[in-house]
């Protein structure tokens, strides 16, 4: 089959669209839920894929129609033979041609999540945080097929790329899957079954706080990323739980992911890693937050606060530093720049400050080795990068999973786009129905511990208010 692309009256609003495909396996919505605040564009929704790689431990699962086994090979290595270019017929290359001409980011590929603890076949860590989650720690599928919405030129374009033979079979009933009418189904209203309970008391974060200023003054360390986890018993379909968190929280890096093993809520404002259709990489660090105010003069006064505050602009360049090192390992010489520091951006909860470093990928090197090269994100661990996630493995008491990963896409034609997984919601059924979610910050020698608790819970004040919200009526 060659490539096939369609073009369907424009929604705004992608969530209507995703109904239809939304309880179907591995269904995938990648969210610029911010477009209307100018700070994205695309909206990129899939299902059923041919092929799925999931990683535990030391060994990946790999299924699909062809193959079901289990490798101990890199999952980054694994990823890339699955995402190599195949002769179609007629000598066409399934690498997204459809998708150039149509101007489209992604138009087939891989689309799933790298949780932060992946980073273990990365570097030797220790093993002291308890895996609470037991998830993956990559959940990847092959998806030969997506609809992407474009809501600057009010698109909507179903595409195929040519890679699963299945598709030609099923291609006249996934147009009429997204032009007909979503009938409507009953759906459980999400809610907490209890209090949402952290994994540290306020004695334990401070507890840790002063461990990480002890290796600050030693030395080992200049900044670490110290993070808490909220939990709850849950009910309900957490598909209608995300539809209210875009709704109070909107973001250009969202994404809802209903995995086997979780529904994966996220409301992330991070960039991670782009690389586009020429290999220009660009990554955009968040460090540095302030909350929103009611009245506007207040509000503008706490964000010209952030961008003159010299704590956060040293926490911020120490991790753009990080990152023009970790870019330069797969970037051109000389390419890497910072054409944008100490910007302000702000979001329904909280104002950030973000800085983007951007490059140009060196002959021979691809999107998957600049992941792997850059893996987990500076911003979310501290510097440098493996003291800061040995020293979180001491302090937190659980293991991040998903949190303060990666989601996105990387396309057959080699582009890339991901976030880093903040702001970002977990819910498990197989496990009991239980939801969790974390908040962090970086701590530097000058952090203050009442400041950096607070912004945990200013971080996560999108969360609590959706989980508030469902404890009192249901959230559906």
């Amino acid at each position: 089959m060659s490539a096939k692309l369609a073009e369907l009256p424009y929604r705004e609003d992608s969530a209507a669209l995703f109904e239809a495909i939304a309880d179907l396996p591995w269904a995938v919505f990648l969210d610029s839920g911010a477009h209307h605040l100018g700070q994205s564009r695309y909206d990129i929704l899939a299902a059923e894929p041919y092929l799925t790689l999931t990683t535990r431990g030391k060994l990946t699962e790999i299924r699909g129609a062809a193959e079901n086994r289990l490798s101990p090979d890199d999952p980054f290595d694994l990823l890339r033979a699955y995402l190599r270019p195949a002769a179609l017929p007629g000598g066409e290359a399934a690498t997204n041609m459809g998708g150039h001409r149509a101007g489209l980011p992604f138009t087939g590929g891989a689309i799933g999540y790298f949780g932060y603890d992946l980073g273990r076949r990365l570097e030797r860590l220790p093993a002291i945080a308890e895996d609470a989650e037991k998830l993956p720690e990559m959940a990847i599928g092959f998806y030969d097929w997506a609809l992407v919405i474009d809501h600057l030129e009010r698109r909507t374009v179903l595409a195929a790329s040519g890679r699963d033979a299945a598709t030609a079979q099923r291609w006249p009933h996934l147009l009429a899957r997204f032009e007909t009418p979503v009938a409507e189904r009953f759906r459980a209203p999400f809610r907490i079954k209890a209090a949402l309970a952290s994994n540290m008391t306020r004695e334990t974060y401070d507890r840790a706080f002063r461990r990480i200023q002890d290796y600050i003054r030693a030395g080992d360390c200049y900044q670490v990323n110290l993070a808490q986890r909220f939990a709850a018993p849950a009910t309900g379909d957490a598909w209608l739980a995300y539809q209210a968190l875009r709704i109070i929280n909107p973001a250009p890096f969202a994404a809802y992911l209903n995995t086997p093993g979780a529904q994966i809520l996220c409301a992330s404002p991070e960039r991670f890693l782009q690389v586009d259709a020429d290999g220009r990489v660009e990554t955009k660090p968040i460090k540095g937050t302030r909350p929103r105010a009611g009245h506007p003069r207040l509000d503008a006064a706490l964000g010209e606060a952030l961008q003159e505050s010299e704590k956060d602009r040293a926490e911020n360049v120490m991790i753009v530093d990080l990152l023009r090192n970790d870019l330069s390992k797969s970037c051109a010489p000389g390419s890497v720049r910072v054409p944008k520091l100490f910007a302000i951006e702000s979001f329904p909860t909280v104002h950030h400050l973000v800085s983007t470093v951007v490059g140009q990928l060196a002959p021979g090197r691809d999107a998957i080795a600049l992941l792997r090269g850059c893996f987990p994100g500076g911003s979310i661990t501290g510097a440098p990068k493996l003291r800061a996630m040995e020293i979180i493995e001491q302090l937190e008491p659980h293991r991040r999973g998903v949190y303060c990963g990666a989601i996105g896409y990387l396309g057959f034609d080699g582009r890339m786009d991901t976030n880093i997984a903040i702001r970002t919601m977990i819910y498990s059924p197989p496990t009991g129905g239980t939801v969790r979610f974390w908040a962090g910050g970086g701590i530097v020698a000058d952090s203050r511990v009442a400041d950096e608790y607070q912004e945990t819970l200013d971080k996560g004040a999108a969360m609590l208010r959706l989980l508030q919200q469902s404890a009192m009526s249901g959230v559906g």
